[in-house]
């Protein structure tokens, strides 16, 4: 079900949103996720629901952290919105209790952080049960924690009448375009620092692309595995035969490695950046970007792609001497005419500082989520929701 299903009017509603920002000294550092949250609480509010809204912020594991309080999330979701938010000093008990009692139609209420309780991360019952009661419904708009079987993300679910959020509604449709009927040809391209990270997405992948493209951190595993010499780059040995066997597959052809990167002799903001084939990568080197006949080879792929992926940056992008590649993969995304997808949080991240993000299809909330989503799984989330399917 999804919110025009349910009869909010007048009724109370918990909303599990994403509103995991980052603060920087007492501030919302990037407001994407805010942004991103705000129709679903529009669409509440003008239906005359009163909403309880509750988010996970940074990893507290379970103990009350000041520095990942929800004060200041409710006072740039307040500037955002245009609508009051109160602040609530904890997702439980008295003072929550009083701020849900005194609100009404409208009105919305922001729970403090619920990973401050133990409960949240192991889906405890009587945690759930305690946020359950707050409300009449529940919606569950957080696509980026919905791979996670937690208490406000499950486990309420199981008991209050709930439904999907826009935003969870418009990922999965998203992903589920990606998943089983992309235009074609259909291209992904993969970065970031750990191969690890992404095996079991390339694995699920690989049969059902046409090209896959990578770089980043993760390339040099793959690089070390065709016998080259990558220097102090960073490598994952333990993945090796996994690689080997992907490089050996049928589908193998389908996978596009760098053909030269940009090598530092140290790492850091200020070292100089030197391209050189990966034939030529010196032993006490860094590989930090892709290099630039590797990025225009993307970029041609991209331009002649029906659709395109993209998790992951070419490089140390927040470094200008190392941002090139990043920076033409997102050019070449923003020019093409694909259906174009990017997700996670350092790639929506580089579109955003690039100037890119508008021309993009859609900038995706979740980087775990939609990554499990592609490898074949489904969200503990969405199941929740589907005991309550029309």
């Amino acid at each position: 079900m999804t919110v025009t299903d349910l009869p909010v009017s007048e009724r109370r509603v918990l909303l599990r949103s994403d509103l995991n920002v980052p603060l920087r000294d007492g501030r919302v550092a990037d407001d994407f996720r805010l942004r991103a949250a705000l129709p679903a609480i529009d669409q509440l509010r003008d239906a005359g629901a009163t909403v309880i809204l509750c988010s996970h912020l940074g990893r507290p594991r379970g103990r009350v952290v000041d520095g990942m309080r929800m004060a200041p999330v409710a006072r740039a979701l307040a500037e955002l919105g245009g609508f009051p938010v109160v602040h609530a000093s904890d997702s439980v008990g008295e003072n929550a209790r009083r701020l849900i009692a005194g609100a009404g139609p409208g009105d919305v209420v922001l729970l403090e952080n619920t990973r401050f309780h133990p409960g949240e991360s192991t889906n405890d019952p009587d945690y759930a049960s305690e946020l359950a009661e707050w409300a009449d419904l529940f919606v569950l708009d957080a696509f980026g924690s919905a791979h996670r079987a937690h208490a406000s993300t499950t486990g309420v679910s199981a008991l209050l009448r709930s439904a999907a959020g826009p935003l969870l509604e418009r990922e999965l449709a998203v992903f589920s375009t990606l998943m089983d009927n992309p235009p074609v040809p259909f291209t992904v391209v993969l970065g970031g620092a750990k191969i690890s990270d992404k095996l079991p997405l390339i694995r699920a992948l690989l049969p059902k692309v046409d090209a896959m493209l990578v770089g980043g951190g993760m390339c040099f595993s793959f690089l070390a595995v065709e016998g080259y010499e990558v220097g102090n780059s960073l490598v994952e040995p333990d993945y090796f035969d996994s690689l080997r066997e992907l490089l050996a597959s049928p589908e193998a052809d389908r996978l596009v490695l760098p053909s030269d990167i940009v090598t530092a002799d140290r790492f850091e903001e200020e070292a100089g950046a030197t391209a050189v084939g990966v034939n030529s990568i010196e032993e006490d080197t860094w590989g930090l970007d892709i290099g630039p006949e590797t990025s225009q080879q993307f970029a041609e792929v991209i331009g002649g792609s029906g659709s395109v992926f993209w998790n992951g940056p070419m490089g140390v992008f927040e470094w200008e001497a190392f941002r090139s590649g990043t920076a033409t993969v997102a050019d070449a995304m923003a020019r093409s005419g694909a259906f174009r997808v990017a997700g996670g949080g350092d790639s929506v991240a580089a579109l955003r500082m690039l100037g890119c993000q508008a021309d993009l299809d859609h900038l995706s909330t979740g980087g775990g989520a939609g990554l499990e989503l592609l490898e074949g799984k489904t969200l503990p989330g969405v199941r929740g929701l589907e005991r309550w399917a029309r």
